[in-house]
């Protein structure tokens, strides 16, 4: 997934009038509707575990009214029957009575961790539901507002994790191939975060096609993953479905995921019984990783490229690591050192400071993290009995580059 540089929205002077002195507001009032319903809204609370100020703002104030834009005299709620209720303005100052529409299969009343269910309108036809438990469904309704040819018809459900927010979706058309892709806010706790809330905000951008019309089944094709600090204030699918456009306090980071969206859970088993190609640990400023060299291993053999963002690891010819690396770092004040137990300890140096990486190498499985100064003598002692007592000849016992 490409990532756009990050663009700073600033005023364009020449475009502001001078002589403009403000808005005339309109004294009229505002229309206000009231009704009694049989069910009240199905309302979430925060729960004592979501305190952080993204909390509130991806949660907390939420409203519980979906406008649909095709149809724009309707609006919609989820009531605590697990009923989406449908109102329509009939007069000026009148409301429809509210008519059920569609019935959740579950009963989400029973999940202690839930959000507030969420429903986005794709299209005309086509609606996005969440049930606030980590299920989403992707809904058929027919021509909505039409009582002959409107049916709710859910066409795919399937579990994605942990519970999420719709913020957007967009339905899409492609040489026959009919394809829906939504956008899926969480926000998640973060182990590493020493210093500031322990959470992330996670976009999820979610492409779920059918290949062609003999084929009812629709089925995920792609998954890409955003990773920032603050909810949006904005975030939307582009029309084409070829791009996202955020608008955010701070920055977001793509986190690759594999092609195949099914994991192979015999592979991530025989990985974790594998020796970790490196160990690293990290202050505030910087970050150290220590990689085992086979016996013999000469600093000829060794080559370390590092980038602003990226870093290379070339032993004896062959790639031992490669990848993009978590944030930006000081490529020019960066090093690497051959030790006396025939290992290589390479010294990244932060370029923003006090930031706390939850992973070196993004998307690598090869590492593994050292969290204090104990784990780190005994690592040290494990790597020691794998090496040769005696230094290699043409190698000096600690080599700086």
């Amino acid at each position: 997934m490409e990532v756009a540089a990050n663009c700073s929205l600033r005023v364009k002077r020449p475009l502001l009038d001078p002589r403009f002195e403000g808005y005339k507001l309109s004294l009229e009032p505002l229309p206000c509707y009231q009704l009694e319903l049989d069910a009240a809204v199905a309302e979430v609370k925060l729960r004592d575990d979501q305190y952080t100020l993204e909390h509130m703002h991806a949660f907390g104030m939420y409203n519980y009214l979906h406008c649909d834009s095709w149809y724009q005299d309707s609006v919609y709620y989820v009531d605590n029957l697990g009923r989406i209720m449908n109102l329509t303005v009939m007069l000026d100052t009148a409301l429809g009575k509210p008519r059920e529409v569609f019935r959740l299969p579950t009963d989400v009343t029973a999940y202690d961790n839930r959000l507030c269910a969420s429903v986005h309108f794709t299209s005309s036809t086509w609606v996005t539901l969440s049930d606030g438990t980590g299920r989403l469904y992707l809904i058929e309704t027919g021509e909505r507002g039409n009582s002959a040819s409107e049916k709710w018809e859910i066409m795919f459900n399937e579990e994605l994790g942990n519970p999420f927010v719709i913020i957007h979706s967009v339905s899409l058309l492609k040489a026959e191939e009919h394809s829906i892709a939504t956008l899926l806010l969480r926000v998640e706790k973060e182990e590493l975060d020493m210093k500031g809330s322990g959470f992330f905000v996670s976009l999820e951008w979610v492409t779920i096609s059918k290949k062609n019309k003999d084929n009812k089944k629709y089925e995920i094709i792609k998954r890409d993953i955003l990773r920032g600090k603050s909810v949006p204030n904005y975030a939307a699918i582009e029309p084409d479905g070829n791009g996202l456009m955020i608008v955010s306090y701070k920055s977001f980071t793509s986190i690759p995921v594999g092609q195949d969206v099914e994991e192979n859970k015999d592979e991530d088993m025989s990985d974790k019984i594998k020796e970790p190609l490196y160990y690293w640990q990290q202050t505030e400023d910087d970050l150290t990783a220590t990689v085992r060299l086979p016996e013999g291993s000469a600093k000829e053999d060794v080559q370390v490229q590092f980038l602003p963002d990226r870093v290379t690891i070339v032993l004896k010819g062959q790639k031992l690591l490669e990848g993009s690396l978590f944030s930006s770092i000081d490529h020019e004040s960066s090093t690497w050192i051959i030790k006396e137990n025939n290992s290589l300890e390479i010294s990244f140096i932060k370029k923003n400071e006090g930031l706390t990486w939850p992973e070196l190498v993004v998307g690598d499985k090869q590492g593994e993290y050292i969290r204090d100064s104990a784990q780190c003598a005994a690592i040290a002692e494990r790597l020691m009995h794998l090496t040769s007592e005696e230094l290699v000849s043409n190698c000096n016992s600690s080599l700086t580059f």
